[in-house]
């Protein structure tokens, strides 16, 4: 069995509040980030808000969040999560970003969104995992292709940004869809 928590270019672990609470402070503060990877206005959240939503997000036993760190130098970029969205039917939504510029488009999102799917279907046993992206996000929707998610569907112009609309796109992969593709 090959390792759950490690990829060819990073590794899921587990944050202090307060480590998280600063990172999460740090790339709010770029606005292209958080306008690639929310639909809500930008806005700015001081280290001991982010902190308590961090601490009440982990109380959640539906929320199962990693930190996404490299495994060349150990530096945390980002976060990836699952929420289950229905333990009976065995779905989950997921949510990642990749919050230090640095590390975009060079595989290192792709890798943690691979380790994730790989958690849900062999750890949690899931049927489906899902997640919604803004289609202007194509370096994002391109990622979740190689994974192996499929576009099921578009919302016509469900945001606004600078004016313009933009259509949401809803993606999905399931358990016997991403089995196929490691093979077995």
């Amino acid at each position: 069995m090959k390792d759950l928590y490690r990829g060819a270019l990073v590794r899921l672990s587990d944050e202090s509040h307060e480590a998280l609470a600063k990172a999460f402070v740090k790339w709010d503060r770029d606005t292209e980030r958080h306008r690639l990877a929310d639909g809500d206005p930008a806005q700015l959240w001081s280290e001991k808000i982010q902190k308590e939503f961090v601490e009440k997000r982990s109380e959640n036993k539906q929320f199962l969040q990693f930190s996404i760190r490299t495994l060349e130098d150990d530096k945390l970029i980002g976060g990836v999560e699952l929420w289950i969205d229905s333990w009976t039917h065995a779905e989950a939504w997921m949510g990642i970003v990749v919050g230090d510029r640095d590390y975009w488009g060079r595989g290192f999102g792709t890798d943690a969104a691979r380790l994730i799917v790989q958690y849900g279907f062999i750890e949690l046993n899931l049927r489906r995992i899902s997640l919604s992206v803004n289609a202007y996000n194509e370096r994002a929707v391109k990622s979740y292709e190689k994974v192996g998610f499929t576009l099921e569907g578009r919302m016509r112009s469900e945001g606004l940004r600078d004016g313009q609309r933009y259509d949401g796109l809803y993606m999905g992969i399931l358990r016997e869809e991403w089995f196929a593709l490691q093979g077995a």
